[in-house]
């Protein structure tokens, strides 16, 4: 596709046609990667002045977690194809549900699920361990029509917890279950379950020993990373959910920011849906994603602008850097972060997909 032609595209109107009848256009479309420096004013940032968001008329945004970047210089082409196919696999997860006229909310647990599936991303499959070298996992789900939301904490056994989360909020009286109610709770609907040792991989395992200064490396900074995803349908409803295994070597019993409305995770059909990652604890204090909401709701700000201020300027004097995804119901969408990198990656109604895993995709702080 060349640069015209996606100016062409990227022109229709945001409400002109249902996301459903959008994408029924669309027979396929390539997996594009993102490029620093982008010409195009509508998704550059200003040099100077007031933040502009990273892309328009998106449906479905994903993200893989937060914190050191991937370098060029020691990634490999295939590395780089596995982080780029599994962001693209989750956003064509979720562009199937919307495509077939199914709800945000179902295409963001659908996105979450594919995350949490791949041993890549620290969620389910592949999530990190925790100072007892055992895994306890969290999740949520926010609905912006109605601020409906589920979410679960500390489960050991739920193959999805995004699932489990999205039952919670949709077959409860609750937002937030925990521990072994969770799993249980989880089991008794019928959700697959799995033993501890279906979400170990080596590769979490030398991050645990590193941590524990039993092997060479221990100052290194480990996986902090979380998933998530948000959504805009064809009714014009928003919705986002988050997943995580948590901070490598957490205490046994911690619970961040991803199954913590307003935290983590949040969603308003007036204002934005936003997945947060990061340093969940100063995400908590900040309550970040709520914050970036009050800010276009109260304050008057545009998305890229409440979303800039909350994770770049306001998150750092806590103590801690991350990044976060938001989209409104016009399908505007940003992706601002203060760490040194973040994955993640946009699908826009036209069917392009945008994915970002180097740092000078996304430079921080911009």
């Amino acid at each position: 596709m060349t640069r015209n032609s996606t100016r062409r595209l990227m022109t229709v109107g945001a409400g002109a046609l249902s996301v459903a009848a959008l994408l029924a256009t669309v027979p396929g479309s390539a997996v594009s990667a993102g490029r620093a420096g982008a010409a195009d004013p509508v998704v550059a940032r200003a040099a100077k002045g007031t933040p502009r968001p990273d892309a328009r008329h998106v449906v479905i945004a994903v993200h893989g977690g937060a914190g050191t970047a991937l370098k060029r210089e020691d990634t490999t082409p295939a590395q780089e194809k596995a982080y780029r196919d599994g962001l693209a696999e989750a956003l064509r997860a979720g562009q199937k549900i919307l495509g077939e006229g199914g709800s945000s909310v179902a295409a963001t647990e659908a996105a979450v699920r594919r995350l949490e599936d791949n041993p890549l991303f620290n969620a389910g499959k592949g999530a990190v361990f925790n100072e007892d070298a055992g895994h306890e996992l969290d999740a949520s789900v926010m609905r912006g029509s109605d601020l409906a939301a589920g979410a679960v904490a500390g489960v050991r056994h739920v193959r999805n917890p995004v699932s489990a989360a999205r039952l919670v909020m949709e077959k409860t009286k609750h937002v937030l279950l925990a521990g072994q109610g969770a799993d249980d709770f989880a089991a008794r609907s019928g959700l697959p379950t799995v033993t501890q040792d279906y979400y170990w991989t080596e590769k979490r395992w030398q991050e645990l020993m590193k941590a524990k200064g039993r092997v060479k490396g221990s100052g290194e900074t480990l996986t902090q990373g979380t998933v998530g995803a948000v959504a805009v349908d064809g009714k014009r409803n928003l919705a986002a959910a988050t997943s995580t295994g948590g901070l490598t070597n957490k205490m046994a019993g911690r619970v961040g920011d991803s199954p913590v409305v307003g935290a983590g995770t949040y969603a308003k059909n007036a204002t934005v849906a936003a997945s947060a990652t990061g340093a969940g604890e100063v995400f908590l204090r900040g309550a970040a994603t709520a914050t970036i909401s009050h800010l276009i709701e109260f304050g008057g700000r545009d998305l890229a602008g409440a979303a800039y201020e909350v994770l770049v300027e306001r998150l750092p004097k806590l103590g801690g850097t991350g990044g976060v995804i938001a989209l409104n119901a016009q399908g505007v969408f940003d992706a601002p972060h203060s760490s040194e990198g973040m994955l993640h990656g946009y699908l826009t109604a036209d069917g392009r997909v945008v994915t970002k895993v180097f740092a000078d995709e996304s430079p921080a702080n911009r």
